[in-house]
């Protein structure tokens, strides 16, 4: 009877019991955009982007798969072209949708 009752004692805590194993987390793999822009990715910008509904900096770095930098280049060149138009100008994320053809 003495030792049922010592057995669950023991494993219940104390200095014995196993410490808890934290998961890493989940890690994202680092991704490889292009960092200089070629006449590939070029003529993708001109003929892809003014068709988007929503264009960001963010919109461009995921589906073209070109770093930050270049983004911003790529969205200046098509605002100045007048081929997207401008929604919001916030400090930290440009908003652009595609310009389409009205009587202004």
């Amino acid at each position: 009877m003495a030792k049922a009752k010592a057995a669950p004692a023991a494993s219940s805590g104390g200095k014995s019991a196993k410490k808890k194993k934290w998961s890493k987390g989940k890690v994202k793999d680092k991704a490889q955009h292009a960092v200089v822009l070629d006449k590939a990715t070029f003529d993708r910008i001109l003929k892809e982007v003014p068709t988007f509904k929503f264009i960001s900096q963010s919109i461009l770095i995921e589906r073209l798969k070109i770093n930050g930098s270049l983004a911003r280049v790529a969205i200046k060149h098509l605002e100045r072209e007048n081929l997207i138009k401008p929604i919001v100008h916030h400090s930290a994320q440009l908003i652009y949708t595609r310009a389409t053809a009205q009587a202004d």
